[in-house]
């Protein structure tokens, strides 16, 4: 229980510990599931991810072992029901995501992860930091397919620079428990913002100004690893979404040193209800406070 409670406050090595002291029994289960040896190691390291996020919601920590347990199981059935990659436990809330009646600022307070593994995630390089945040930080996680097709690279690369980013995540985190780390709190916030401003100049016409201010002048959208549009091809795409009656509508956003994602609804015209997916991340590489390069994750329809 003493480990669950320092866990919750932010203590590395505790959280190391606790992994330890449980991890046979999630590889038993994983074993019991997949089969697999690989496979299975890689079902608990998603799992180990997924219980640090939601530490914060285990009520009783007595019961630390049953849960991750039980994470592990629920992230071996979505594999094996070959559904998009490892998803959160239903009935726990999506850290990133914003909980039924609670503004960003609310759901940020009460939800953002401790300071320290953010900054651990910041020690990453920028390729593995963006995969990494992509997977187990955002609200809709895209599949290992959708994730190579949006970067333009094999899915057994995407494998690898999991593995690789899981495996330093967990030394960076224990090399960083004792820095000071920025507020990260705040910065999620100052990004939540940023994204309804921007969302808000694109529906005044204002999107240009905002854009030579928060852009970098090269600013590049990818498809894959090719660039295939710039700042103008950007301002046009959100014009004529919003001329063909569809806005979208700011989620949540996730904010690392030089790695922001926000998630956005995008709600359709009444006469054109399947214009748009029902909805559309922001990958965006920053350039200091600026967007230097963007792509676009789009959920697939129901």
């Amino acid at each position: 229980m003493e480990l669950v409670l320092d866990t919750r406050n932010g203590e590395a090595a505790a959280l190391g510990a606790l992994l330890e002291r449980h991890r046979a029994g999630m590889r038993a289960v994983a074993m019991s599931l997949l089969g697999n040896p690989p496979d299975a190691d890689d079902a608990v390291q998603d799992a180990s991810l997924i219980a640090l996020r939601r530490i914060g919601d285990l009520r009783q920590p007595e019961s630390v072992g049953p849960w991750l347990r039980a994470i592990v199981r629920n992230v071996c059935r979505t594999r094996l029901r070959s559904a998009p990659p490892p998803a959160p436990l239903p009935d726990l809330p999506d850290l990133a995501g914003l909980t039924a009646g609670a503004g960003p600022e609310q759901t940020i307070d009460r939800h953002a992860m401790q300071d320290w593994l953010w900054c651990a995630i910041d020690e990453l390089s920028p390729v593995l930091r963006t995969t990494v945040l992509l997977r187990h930080f955002s609200p809709r996680t895209p599949s290992y397919d959708e994730m190579a097709t949006l970067y333009g690279v094999p899915v057994g690369t995407v494998r690898s620079r999991l593995n690789e980013a899981r495996s330093r995540l967990a030394a960076a985190m224990t090399a960083t428990a004792d820095a000071v780390h920025a507020d990260v709190r705040a910065l999620s916030r100052e990004s939540a913002e940023a994204a309804a401003e921007t969302l808000a100049a694109a529906e005044q016409g204002r999107l240009a100004e905002l854009a030579a201010e928060r852009w970098t002048a090269d600013v590049g959208y990818y498809a894959g690893r090719h660039r295939v549009g710039d700042r103008d091809f950007l301002i046009r795409g959100m014009a004529a979404d919003l001329e063909a009656g569809v806005r979208q509508r700011f989620v949540s956003a996730v904010a690392g040193r030089d790695t922001v994602i926000w998630e956005m609804d995008l709600v359709n015209p009444p006469d054109d209800p399947d214009h748009c997916p029902p909805a559309v991340a922001w990958l965006m590489s920053m350039k200091g406070a600026r967007m230097h390069q963007l792509r676009l994750f789009h959920a697939p329809r129901p």
